[in-house]
C-alpha cells in the first residue's frame, strides 16, 4: 500500500486532504509537534521514521503580514524545510507535493501569469516560498510545486470568515478594489491534489511547477460582494449586513505589500492533467453551502440548504 505523509495537518488544506487522500494509501498526517519544520533533524527524523512513497506538504508559516516581523522564521518554515523534504524524498525516491503562491509574481504583468514567468516577489511571504520552489527544484527530486491562491475554508482565519463576521458587526466595510486573484476553497484544492495523486507515475513523469486554483478571477471587492449575496441568500436574511466601499491598497496600508494582479494561467496543469477546478463562484457556493460548515458561516437551518 502506498504511504502518504501529510505535513500540516490542522491546517485549512491540511485538514481537508487527510480525508481526500484516505483512499489513496496509508497517510500519515502530521501536525507541527510530530514534524518541526523549524528543525532540520525533526523533519529527517521523521521522514526517514515513515519512509513514505508521497510526502504532501500542506504546512508553513501563511499569515503574510506576521512574515515581516518574523522574516527568519518564514524563511526556516517556507524555505529551508521544503528543501530538506526534497532532500529526503529523492533519497527515498518519494514523490513530494509542495504547496506555493501567486505571491510569488509582482502583480505588474496585465495579463495572468504562466508558470514560465520570472517570479518577483514583493513581500518576505512570496520570497520564502520562491525559495522553496528553487530549493525543491535542486534537489533533483520528483516533485509537483502547486502554487495557490487565496485559500479559504471554514476554519482558521481566512477572508471568507473575516467578511462573514464583520458583515455582520459593522454598518460599512471599506474594501480593497485592485487586488486581483482566484478564490479558492481548501476542499476543492484538496480534491484536485487527490485527482493528480491518482496519476502518480505520470506526475513523477511530468515534475515541475503548476498553477492550481480557481477558474476564474476576481478583485477582493467583488469577492466580498459575493460574500454577502450568498449569505444573503443561504441564510434568509436579508438585512443587516455591512455596505461595501471599494477602495485601493494605497488607502489600506498594510505590513506587506501584495501583488495587484496576482491572477495565474492554469493552461498547463489542464494540458498535461486534464485537471480544471470549477469556477470561484461555484466553490464559494459549494462552501457557504456545505452542511458540514453551515455552523460556522451562517448557523444556516437546513431547510435554507440548496438541494445537492
Amino acid at each position: 500500500m502506498t504511504t502518504i505523509l501529510l505535513t500540516g495537518k490542522t491546517g485549512q488544506l491540511g485538514w481537508e486532504l487527510q480525508r481526500t487522500l484516505a483512499p489513496l494509501g496509508h497517510v500519515v498526517a502530521l501536525d507541527r509537534l510530530q514534524m518541526d519544520l523549524s528543525s532540520p533533524d525533526s523533519i529527517r527524523k521523521a521522514i526517514r521514521d515513515i519512509s513514505p512513497d508521497i510526502i504532501v506538504n500542506a504546512a508553513g508559516c501563511t499569515a503574510v503580514d506576521k512574515a515581516e516581523s518574523e522574516a527568519g522564521l518564514a524563511m526556516q518554515v517556507n524555505a529551508i524545510a521544503p528543501g530538506v523534504m526534497a532532500e529526503e524524498a529523492k533519497r527515498l525516491n518519494a514523490l513530494l507535493v509542495h504547496y506555493s503562491t501567486d505571491y510569488v509574481f509582482d502583480g505588474r504583468k496585465p495579463e495572468p501569469y504562466a508558470e514560465e514567468d520570472e517570479p518577483n516577489p514583493v513581500n518576505t511571504y512570496g520570497m520564502s516560498k520562491l525559495q522553496s520552489e528553487r530549493a525543491i527544484a535542486a534537489s533533483g527530486c520528483a516533485h509537483l510545486i502547486l502554487r495557490a491562491s487565496w485559500i479559504y475554508s471554514g476554519r482558521g482565519t481566512n477572508f471568507v470568515l473575516t467578511m462573514l463576521r464583520l458583515a455582520r458587526e459593522r454598518k460599512e466595510l471599506a474594501i480593497v478594489n485592485d487586488q486581483i486573484g482566484s478564490p479558492t476553497w481548501a476542499r476543492a484544492l484538496a480534491q484536485a491534489t487527490a485527482e493528480l495523486l491518482g496519476k502518480t507515475r505520470r506526475a513523477k513523469e511530468e515534475t515541475g511547477i503548476y498553477h492550481l486554483s480557481a477558474t476564474g478571477y476576481t478583485s477582493r471587492y467583488d469577492f466580498a460582494k459575493k460574500i454577502i449575496e450568498l449569505a444573503r441568500q443561504l441564510s434568509g436574511e436579508q438585512t443587516g449586513w455591512a455596505t461595501l466601499r471599494p477602495i485601493t491598497s494605497a488607502e489600506y496600508p498594510l505590513p506587506a505589500a501584495r501583488p495587484l494582479n496576482a491572477a495565474t494561467s492554469k493552461e498547463k496543469i489542464k494540458r498535461v492533467f486534464g485537471i480544471e477546478m470549477p469556477t470561484w463562484q461555484e466553490q464559494l457556493k459549494d462552501c457557504l453551502s456545505d452542511p458540514e460548515a453551515r455552523d460556522t458561516f451562517l448557523r444556516i437551518p437546513d431547510k435554507a440548504l440548496p438541494p445537492r
